[in-house]
């Protein structure tokens, strides 16, 4: 399953992020990881989740980030939950990009069984419908 988190810098959308995957942590037989650009939540991210830097590993774009967060379902087949903050900062600010992103992310959240949270800045009334339609809007 994909959801998302929308709203402007500052509106709360990490912290919702944060509460989200404590939960997950809480009710998960498995393992949580939590993908941000920078290293901003390192003292926020509980430690029972995988915290992983996308600056660490150079990802730049959507095409990339995809390849890397299937990597991630590839490499540990106990992943039940993904969540990911500044979606946009880490792939691109392009709308059309995001919603080709996420048709290929839903395909790998059905064949690896695994939820993805993604936030999202910018209001959702400049988001095209086929996002706000086809994912959960948290």
């Amino acid at each position: 399953m994909i959801s998302l988190i929308f709203g402007p810098k500052g509106s709360g959308k990490t912290k919702k992020l944060l509460d989200l995957l404590n939960i997950a942590i809480e009710s998960s037989e498995g393992n949580v990881v939590c993908v941000e650009k920078t290293n901003a939540l390192s003292h926020q991210v509980n430690y029972r989740a995988r915290l992983v830097l996308a600056d660490d590993y150079d990802i730049e774009g959507f095409d990339a980030f995809y390849g890397f967060l299937g990597g991630l379902c590839a490499g540990d087949h106990d992943i039940t939950d993904i969540f990911v903050d500044a979606t946009l900062r880490i792939g691109s600010r392009d709308m059309n990009e995001l919603a080709a992103f996420l048709k290929k992310v839903a395909k790998l959240s059905e064949k690896t069984e695994t939820n993805f949270v993604f936030t999202v800045s910018a209001d959702p009334a400049t988001v095209p419908d086929e996002i706000l339609k086809s994912y959960k809007i948290l």
